[in-house]
């Protein structure tokens, strides 16, 4: 975990030099199953950043950096928080990277949370149809999407303003590189402030949406799958599994209404104990798996 971060600090810097803290070192504790890593120190200010600064600053960092070898990937495996993301790989298709990484989110959570066949034949629609529907488009017909440095987990508390500097920062990356969109899924979730239409827009004016912009939203969507499902693996009872559910439903419906309406015509009902929605108390518990791993 900490040589993913490692990793993804040190890219950060290579592309944008200020933009997150220097990495000097990570290794591992002689006597104990312990890790260490070793960065400047900023002090942390306001979180989230000025919406205008801030975006333009990521932004800068997708548009600047440049993938090693022209494709989607990383050349290690990074996290978020305990959970391994499926990043140590190369592909030429985003579509197909992305399926990997939403794959590996879905099996984990079933291997977590356990059978809930309704939301399994969802994960099923999604991996095989929406994704397909939604990101081939992205790298055909004569459209592209360059490979860009993604934090990959964008998020109020791993974003900051630096006391000394006055300038916005991030910390505490999961990188690789993807469709700079992914990196605004995220701030999908309304317990997010990110989540407030000044970043989100702020965002699209530094770095216009993808072609065809006329799915820009069902990607967002189908992005925020990806770290909802994060979420509810790392944080019991905090209502993200039934929030990934409905999520899917709502794609279903759009771009595929046949499956959207026989799943409709299921008993939807989330598994025991996981209903309850997303609250204060469960956003401070973010952060805090996400600090203490």
């Amino acid at each position: 975990m900490c040589e993913g971060e490692f990793e993804s600090i040190k890219a950060i810097n290579g592309v944008s030099p200020t933009l997150a803290p220097k990495p000097w070192a990570w290794g591992k504790y002689k006597n104990e199953d312990s890790y260490f890593m070793l960065t400047d120190f900023r002090e942390v200010g306001q979180q989230p950043p000025d919406p205008a600064k801030f975006t333009e600053r990521l932004a800068g960092l997708h548009k600047n950096s440049v993938s090693p070898t022209g494709k989607f990937g990383f050349h290690t495996t990074t996290c978020h928080g305990t959970i391994t993301q499926a990043t140590d790989t190369w592909e030429q298709s985003w579509a197909v990277l992305y399926r990997k990484q939403l794959g590996h989110m879905f099996a984990m959570d079933l291997a977590k949370h356990g059978r809930w066949p309704e939301f399994e034949q969802l994960c099923d629609i999604t991996l095989n149809k929406v994704i397909p529907r939604l990101l081939e488009p992205l790298q055909s017909d004569g459209r592209s999407i360059k490979p860009c440095l993604l934090h990959g987990d964008c998020w109020d508390e791993n974003t900051a303003t630096d006391r000394a500097t006055q300038e916005p920062f991030i910390f505490d990356a999961g990188s690789f590189y993807g469709h700079n969109e992914y990196d605004i899924g995220n701030w999908r979730a309304l317990r997010h402030r990110l989540s407030e239409p000044r970043y989100v827009e702020s965002y699209k004016k530094n770095f216009e949406p993808s072609e065809p912009k006329d799915d820009w939203n069902g990607r967002n969507l189908l992005y925020s799958l990806r770290f909802n499902t994060g979420t509810s693996i790392l944080i019991d009872k905090c209502g993200q599994r039934e929030a990934v559910f409905e999520g899917m439903k709502e794609l279903c419906r759009i771009y595929f209404p046949d499956d959207g309406q026989m799943i409709s015509q299921s008993l939807l009902r989330p598994a025991a104990g996981d209903s309850k929605p997303m609250d204060k108390d469960c956003d401070e518990k973010e952060d805090r798996e996400e600090v203490l791993n």
